[in-house]
């Protein structure tokens, strides 16, 4: 007989997971495994909300298994070391992404390239090699293998350092790219001219605007996570040009084929970076002082904060207080 959840693992955990695909979060109990001799403990203090958060929380993408702890972009303090753990100490400022353990023998994982690895294991929505589930930050505690553990340098806010992936403008602008946000609507103009430092803003919704801005770009990079059109995209890329998908919508989108053939474009997508990648970019943020732009909530915010997600009312990404507030949502 399966074990329940608060009696898989030795130690006694408390988050708010989904139950079922209503994407509702509520207090739940469950455990983690004792801390191994490659592990690290960690207290989580803050959890970013990704919209791969939202997806998974309303099996949107079909594979979600209830009960999931959402939440994999967390920053927390180190409690506790393995006898073989040699890169963290007790106190560390740490953070644990997309990904908890791969198979670390296969051409990927030897070209640092874990988040490719065919027997990854992601932080939240997966099964442990013993074969229990693997659990998110939207909780207390978390225990993890040390190389998919990642140093926080001490510089960096906690709050602004979980999320980081909405720091693409200033990270562009850091690297001397001329940086052009396209959006729906011109809501977000002076914010992201003034703000954020792009150096143009182009409304998407504006056939004049979008008609002038034809054939001048060599990059885009496409975040959505929603259903959209590719094809005014692609009418932006200059000759070579190259568009991006980082956004994983719920359903298949229509790609033309005409403009990529004509206009020699391509069309690729990109997953999160391996351990090494996404260290150094935590690393090249500190140096150029790039944090996100965060508005802090409150764990018994979360299904009020999913639900302005789906809307896209915030700016520029949610960020649970996990520290500061789980104990008190507890029911």
């Amino acid at each position: 007989m399966a074990k329940l959840p608060e009696e898989e693992h030795p130690h006694k955990a408390f988050g708010w997971a989904a139950k079922d695909s209503s994407g509702v979060l509520s207090p739940f109990h469950f455990s983690r495994r004792d801390n191994g001799v490659e592990d690290v403990t960690i207290k989580i203090l803050y959890c970013g909300v990704c919209h791969s958060d939202l997806h998974a929380a309303k099996n949107e993408w079909g594979f979600s298994r209830y009960p999931l702890v959402p939440g994999h972009e967390i920053v927390g303090i180190v409690t506790k070391i393995g006898s073989n753990v040699k890169k963290f100490k007790v106190d560390d400022q740490v953070g644990v992404g997309v990904l908890v353990n791969s198979c670390k023998s296969c051409e990927y994982c030897d070209q640092d390239l874990e988040n490719y690895c065919p027997k990854m294991i992601f932080t939240y929505n997966a099964q442990n090699h013993d074969g229990t589930k693997t659990y998110g930050g939207y909780s207390d505690t978390i225990v993890v293998d040390q190389h998919f553990v990642l140093r926080i340098p001490d510089s960096m806010p906690a709050d602004g350092a979980a999320p980081l992936l909405c720091a693409g403008i200033t990270i562009g602008k850091a690297f001397g790219l001329k940086v052009t946000v396209i959006s729906s609507s011109s809501r977000k103009e002076s914010e992201a001219l003034d703000r954020l430092g792009a150096d143009s803003f182009l409304v998407s919704s504006d056939p004049e605007k979008m008609k002038a801005a034809f054939c001048t770009m060599d990059y885009i990079i496409d975040t959505v996570s929603a259903v959209h059109a590719l094809a005014p995209l692609l009418s932006l890329l200059k000759t070579n040009g190259k568009l991006v998908t980082l956004g994983l919508p719920e359903k298949p989108l229509e790609l033309p084929i005409f403009p990529l053939v004509l206009g020699r474009k391509l069309v690729g997508g990109s997953d999160i970076g391996g351990v090494k990648e996404t260290q150094e970019m935590l690393d090249f943020c500190a140096k150029h002082n790039i944090t996100s732009d965060v508005e802090v909530i409150r764990m018994d915010q979360i299904n009020t904060a999913m639900d302005r997600l789906a809307k896209s009312d915030v700016r520029y990404r949610f960020v649970i207080d996990v520290a500061n507030s789980l104990s008190q949502s507890q029911l």
